[in-house]
């Protein structure tokens, strides 16, 4: 058998880690050692770990710098929940769940191919703020829409719930800025695990296919890779989409976990899209793993530190930037370059003492 390479070792690592921690967090979650709010956590830190994963592949391997993962998570989790509502008691749960998970995931991607065709002829700042405009553009469109089920059919309306005209059987499945609720949840901790970790190995696969080995040689010098021949635009649309259907994965994990899915500039505006690419950035530019450990930490860690009330903001600030300079500053990099504090070399003393042993 070949010996596998570095990048396959690392996935198996960091898969291998997540199922550890899922058997942890499943036998405290059993035995009641963990709290109602923590077990709250576990399903939207894999969603947030998503949409993360889909932002580094544009990110740190497209190297584009797009703001608007947000929208193709709340796109996910719009239409994954209309889905489920509309069809809540026609289709089992099971089915249901597979097809809203398909349905979330396409459109997710079916925008994110749509908005990279003219979005993708910029770059640097300017791409920021188109991708930023359209998270917005989703966020207010949804707000203002109002869609009703009778036995006419749908009905649609942009100015209040009282001009759909539904009849007195009629249901209400998007309620303008009151979103979408009763939907099922649906969404379990085990569901999102094999979700996580199945985004991971297509990242993996992605990246190290000839496509992927395209988009970083597109990223490192565009001028030289269309030198060569390759087709910048092709490449760039295919990792865009497949970064859009991931963050949309992580909109209908999202979506089925609440009771009451409202577009909010919390949830799917400006600081979502901040917030997950400081996730991103503290994990590492283009490192998955990276980012779902970000991700994990800054989401957990604000209600670990609730009960310090005044000063819990205040705490999670200073770890911020403290974990933010010991990973990017150079000053720091070389100090723990020159003390063996590396990641690379502490898994290289690591492996040693193992081997002696």
């Amino acid at each position: 058998m070949k010996k596998l390479d570095k990048s396959t070792r690392k996935l198996i690592s960091s898969i291998a880690v997540i199922v550890v921690l899922y058997l942890v967090m499943s036998g405290m979650q059993a035995t009641g050692n963990l709290s109602s709010l923590m077990s709250g956590l576990l399903v939207p830190v894999c969603a947030y770990s998503l949409v993360a994963i889909g932002l580094n592949l544009c990110v740190g391997y497209l190297g584009e710098l797009s703001l608007g993962h947000a929208g193709f998570m709340c796109v996910g989790a719009f239409t994954s929940a209309f889905f489920s509502k509309m069809y809540q008691d026609v289709i089992p749960d099971v089915p249901r769940f597979i097809l809203a998970l398909l349905i979330g995931t396409f459109f997710a991607a079916l925008f994110g191919f749509l908005i990279a065709i003219p979005v993708l002829r910029l770059s640097g700042d300017y791409l920021a703020i188109v991708t930023l405009a359209f998270g917005e553009i989703i966020k207010n469109v949804i707000n203002v829409l109002y869609v009703g089920k009778d036995a006419a059919g749908l009905h649609l309306s942009l100015k209040d719930m009282m001009d759909l005209g539904l009849d007195l059987d009629g249901v209400v499945l998007i309620n303008g800025a009151q979103g979408i609720t009763g939907t099922p949840r649906q969404s379990t901790f085990t569901i999102a695990v094999v979700l996580l970790i199945v985004a991971l190995i297509i990242t993996h696969n992605f990246v190290n296919s000839r496509t992927g080995r395209a988009v970083k040689a597109i990223r490192d010098n565009q001028i030289a890779a269309e030198t060569v021949g390759l087709p910048i635009t092709k490449y760039k649309l295919t990792a865009f989409t497949i970064s859009a259907a991931i963050a949309g994965v992580g909109g209908v994990l999202y979506a089925h976990n609440i009771n009451s899915l409202t577009a909010t500039t919390n949830n799917f505006g400006y600081n979502m899209s901040i917030m997950i690419l400081v996730y991103v950035v503290l994990g590492g530019i283009g490192n998955f793993s990276g980012s779902v450990i970000a991700t994990v930490v800054l989401t957990m860690l604000p209600e670990m530190l609730r009960g310090l009330s005044t000063y819990r903001m205040l705490i999670y600030s200073i770890v911020l930037i403290g974990l933010m300079l010991f990973n990017w500053a150079p000053g720091i990099l070389k100090f723990r370059e020159e003390h063996g504090l590396t990641t690379k070399q502490i898994v290289d003393k690591f492996k040693k003492k193992k081997e002696v042993q």
